[in-house]
């Protein structure tokens, strides 16, 4: 159903308009909730509380038992896990707290969907929360199934199942910033737009807004990436890089990195924009999540999506015209 909003309403801010208790959850693991603090800085500006989480890529098995807070459930902290150098979880709460916000990140492992679902509904529980956006990092949330290349698929859509199931919350969106960032992972970005179009016949695409480097929340977004360069010097964020660089008006092959050594970048103002969907309406198009609901491993999923393609034919990528 098409709910009708005014030009100069922004639909995603108006879906959250009624909502008190927000959380704002990384899809794809790394550095994906990095890409979800303009959107949640902005809400706590407007006066929400609003929470943080990740699916992690980190080594969660090493902290103390007191950070779990349910099964696959970690309360990261500003002071968690000090020994290592890769927590992307730990160094934005850093951050957070250097700024002044609310400076805890939960973390869930890399499950499959089923206990990653619990592991939302006990977050969801614990705070009270009456709406999630979940955040990805680059567009391979919203690929279907059937296009040339899904880029990386399994994370955003263990998330996306787990969420698609938990009707209790009154609002459930998807967001996509870093639009191009996955080409590098075979991604046909034709595809991508060709879906979008699919999403708004279907009523789920929610439009788009940029992230402004003369907002507030978009000069906090680039201090927050600076600040993550440069504790994780050895593995800093391509995806977030591209952004911030596209925040600042960047162009073309940007080098932030030596990751991106001997790959061609192409750094764009699109990358700089938010798209937003009604969550329940994108699980809806994806063409294999119903082989995925029972998963309990990752590696499930992983078989579960290979199996898939092998049954299918793709459709065939396109190009821009020029």
């Amino acid at each position: 159903m098409i709910v009708m909003t005014s030009l100069h309403s922004n639909p995603l801010f108006t879906r959250l308009a009624d909502a008190e208790r927000i959380l704002v959850a990384g899809a794809g693991g790394g550095f994906d909730i990095y890409s979800g603090l303009p959107l949640a800085l902005s809400l706590l500006h407007q006066g929400k509380q609003v929470y943080l989480a990740n699916l992690s890529f980190s080594a969660l098995d090493g902290l103390p038992i007191d950070d779990w807070v349910a099964p696959d459930l970690a309360a990261v902290t500003p002071d968690s896990a000090l020994h290592q150098s890769y927590f992307p979880e730990r160094t934005l709460a850093q951050w957070l707290r250097q700024h002044g916000y609310p400076s805890t990140v939960y973390a869930f492992p890399q499950t499959g969907v089923r206990p990653l679902r619990a592991a939302y509904q006990a977050l969801i529980e614990l705070r009270c929360v009456d709406a999630v956006v979940l955040v990805d990092g680059g567009t391979d949330i919203l690929m279907r199934g059937d296009e040339a290349g899904l880029g990386t698929p399994e994370e955003d859509l263990t998330s996306v199942a787990a969420l698609a199931a938990l009707d209790g919350i009154p609002t459930r969106l998807v967001v996509s910033v870093g639009f191009g960032v996955d080409a590098y992972h075979g991604v046909n970005h034709t595809q991508v737009l060709e879906n979008i179009a699919a999403l708004e016949r279907d009523g789920a695409y929610l439009g788009a807004f940029s992230i402004p480097r003369a907002t507030r929340e978009g000069a906090l977004y680039l201090d927050a990436v600076t600040h993550a360069q440069l504790h994780t010097p050895e593995y800093p964020s391509i995806v977030n890089g591209s952004i911030a660089a596209a925040v600042r008006g960047s162009f073309g092959d940007v080098r932030f990195t030596d990751r991106t050594r001997g790959s061609e970048l192409f750094v764009n103002p699109l990358m700089s924009l938010y798209f937003a969907f009604d969550l329940p309406g994108l699980a809806a198009r994806c063409l294999y999540l119903d082989r995925i609901e029972d998963t309990h491993l990752m590696r499930q999923v992983h078989s579960r999506i290979a199996e898939f393609r092998e049954s299918i034919v793709t459709r065939p990528p396109r190009r821009f015209p020029h």
